[in-house]
């Protein structure tokens, strides 16, 4: 009787304790922030002219609520995972802030009335497309692969890395070899980015049993594979500048940041010290945002060899 009571104060406490930013927290907004600009991205670099403002607003909303529903799925799905990590068990699901119910109901919430924008105001391939990477980030992502292979951020890193081609159908309704490119370098980008924080992370990972690379190949394997594709990502990055798609301007931004990253690749394999796989994590965001904000730069003031 006294553990129920227990368990019955403790349940009433986190129920009174919930508030708007736990909810706010499940849909991870800095991470959709991050998502919305590489669709806005896609948007303008899609078009020749100004975005249309209904496309503009509605697409990013839309686009928006479908990405942020995927959160709150991560959340409710890994909540036990997130339990036992020292990043992740403060997060709202997992502190029992938020029932594992309520948390459904609003990613339910968020996706109908997302796709509905995008269905209604943008067009149907926009909608169809956003609710295709919803399902391959919340369900094929966090429910399977996740937990079953190490190369899982590499597949599931396609869901993450649609927004861009989602902001150019959303402008032009139908897809184009140039915003599959954009998918292409932010497909590249995230191994190296995810795989520096895992290597941060690595006892967490291990502790709650989840096949991250560095828990089944290693550390030192990891770095090495961060390192690779942060090579290829140079070689990716190129693309838009070979292909005619950009101008001088990201050229030489890209060229820049790609030095950049690289310089964290070598050193995460050659020189680490305890805080250079945060360090490099925390670059590769700069580097992605930054990318993205010299692609559209470069796409409003043209400048050629």
């Amino acid at each position: 009787m006294a553990k129920s009571v227990s368990l019955h104060a403790r349940s009433a406490r986190s129920s009174q304790a919930v508030s708007w930013r736990d909810y706010y927290e499940m849909t991870k907004p800095n991470v959709v922030m991050l998502l919305l600009l590489t669709a806005l991205v896609g948007m303008c670099l899609a078009t020749a002219n100004w975005v249309d403002a209904t496309i503009l607003v509605c697409g990013l909303a839309g686009i928006g609520m479908l990405s942020a529903s995927a959160a709150v799925i991560n959340h409710v799905v890994d909540h036990k995972i997130d339990s036992m990590m020292a990043r992740t068990f403060n997060r709202p699901v997992a502190k029992g802030k938020v029932s594992v119910a309520n948390a459904l109901w609003f990613a339910f919430a968020l996706g109908v009335v997302g796709f509905a924008i995008l269905a209604l105001f943008v067009n149907m391939l926009t909608a169809w497309l956003t609710l295709a990477s919803l399902v391959g980030y919340a369900f094929i992502y966090t429910m399977y692969l996740k937990r079953a292979t190490p190369q899982n951020i590499v597949i599931g890193g396609l869901a993450g890395a649609a927004p861009p081609m989602l902001g150019w159908t959303a402008v032009t309704g139908e897809l184009h070899a140039h915003a599959l490119l954009l998918v292409l370098i932010i497909f590249t980008w995230t191994p190296p980015h995810f795989w520096a924080l895992a290597i941060h992370r690595e006892k967490d990972y291990a502790k709650a049993k989840v096949p991250m690379l560095p828990v089944t190949h290693g550390v030192a394997f990891t770095k090495t594979c961060v390192l690779l594709y942060t090579v290829l990502l140079q070689l990716v990055c190129l693309l838009p500048y070979l292909v005619g798609m950009s101008d001088l301007i990201y050229l030489v931004g890209s060229t820049a940041l790609n030095a950049g990253f690289l310089y964290y690749a070598l050193k995460l394999k050659f020189a680490a010290d305890s805080q250079t796989a945060m360090k490099t994590f925390k670059f590769s965001i700069i580097h992605l945002m930054v990318l993205f904000v010299v692609l559209l730069l470069d796409h409003y003031i043209p400048l050629s060899l």
